[in-house]
């Protein structure tokens, strides 16, 4: 029994180098069934000639492959009444027993079991994606329930065994099945031999049988994922990281978009909230600082305005590096568009005075419109032109 053992294990060994990782659809609950019978002879290696005392034995099997490589079964064996096993047993015979033809069943022992199947040559060997090899082995371990007659006892059994299966096809298999059961409670006239060992796992207390199996699957076997070519996946993968990248960039740049729009929300927030700065007092430094005052909706220069205009010019013709700033403004009547306009109007209206009558260059002179003024208290004040001399 070793030596198939170890044959088994050196043939898995030798395959590994072959191996082959693959993935697999699961099955459904309802596929990879197979059922068989099997047939051949068992002996049992109490006090009995191995070859003399051998029997028939037969039995039926159901199982289910959970994955290429472990499937889980249940199975039953009866053994053929010869009654030699209890007639020859010398224990029986010195304790007096005289079971000569006491059974006259056909059957006298049989055993029923659930297993475990570890096919060897998928776990060290690779699975063949949507075929199945024309030879591979199984190690085969269980455990169940036994019973023989005429001593009518029960008692529980560990199986080990090999299941050398050739797969004629997808659905048919012939199995060579070597195995060893152990009964781990043993029998009455077991514990009336003073040789017997106390250890459950004992020859002379185990049975040897070999049968052969023919067994139909039901299928549909494991059918391999497709995986694609490996170098498309890696190009898009690839890809992938890269659309990563730039999504994370953009998500960067949304990030501080979103902080300078908080900070220009803030800074407007500020600017409305921040109150209008009105200058209770007009300068009375006529050195630097000039003003033109307007009607209400216009931007023509009056003649009594016309002597600020003559003092700005001639400041300008006495400083030939002075420059004037202009700033035009209107009052709060009328709607912002309108006074916008007006107050760069007015501006404009001094810088040409200065340039047409006065003969002052335009790069002397910057004019600009400030919309709506609050600088004096008096709205109507508002309405000016303010011309700041600058050497």
């Amino acid at each position: 029994m070793k030596n198939i053992f170890l044959i088994g294990a050196l043939a898995c060994a030798a395959m590994s180098a072959s191996a082959q990782t693959h993935v697999y659809k699961a099955p459904s609950f309802d596929q990879n069934w197979s059922i068989g019978l099997d047939g051949g002879v068992m002996t049992s290696f109490d006090h009995h000639a191995f070859w003399g005392d051998m029997r028939g034995t037969f039995g039926l099997h159901i199982q289910k492959q959970l994955s290429p490589v472990f499937a889980i079964g249940v199975e039953s064996t009866f053994g053929v009444n010869t009654a030699s096993w209890v007639e020859n047993n010398p224990a029986v015979i010195a304790a007096g027993y005289d079971l000569t033809g006491n059974s006259s069943a056909a059957i006298d022992r049989f055993y029923v079991g659930a297993y475990g199947g570890f096919n060897l040559f998928n776990l060290f060997g690779g699975y063949r994606c949507g075929e199945r090899r024309l030879f591979d082995m199984e190690l085969v371990a269980g455990a169940g329930w036994g019973y023989e007659d005429p001593l009518h006892q029960n008692y529980f059994v560990t199986k080990a065994g090999l299941n050398f299966n050739f797969n004629f096809s997808k659905e048919f298999t012939m199995s060579l099945k070597p195995a060893m059961n152990f009964n781990m409670t043993g029998t009455e006239y077991d514990r009336l031999d003073v040789d017997q060992t106390s250890a459950a796992y004992s020859k002379r207390k185990s049975v040897f049988s070999f049968m052969v199996g023919f067994t139909y699957n039901f299928g549909p076997g494991f059918v391999c994922a497709e995986t694609g070519d490996e170098a498309e996946l890696a190009e898009l993968n690839a890809r992938i990281n890269a659309l990563r990248g730039e999504l994370d960039a953009c998500m960067a740049a949304t990030a501080a978009n979103k902080a300078k729009v908080a900070a220009l929300q803030a800074e407007l927030d500020a600017c409305r909230n921040r109150k209008p700065e009105v200058i209770e007092k007009v300068s009375n430094n006529l050195q630097s600082v000039r003003y033109i005052f307007y009607k209400i909706g216009s931007s023509d220069i009056t003649a009594d305005q016309q002597p600020n205009v003559e003092m700005v010019a001639s400041y300008l013709n006495n400083h030939k590096d002075s420059k004037v700033v202009i700033k035009g403004y209107a009052s709060q009547d009328g709607n912002l568009e309108f006074n916008e306009k007006l107050a760069a109007a007015r501006a404009e209206s001094v810088k040409q005075a200065l340039v047409k009558k006065y003969g002052i260059a335009a790069d002397r002179i910057e004019a600009k419109g400030e919309g709506i003024g609050h600088m004096f208290s008096e709205n109507d004040w508002n309405r000016v032109s303010i011309c700041t001399l600058e050497d």
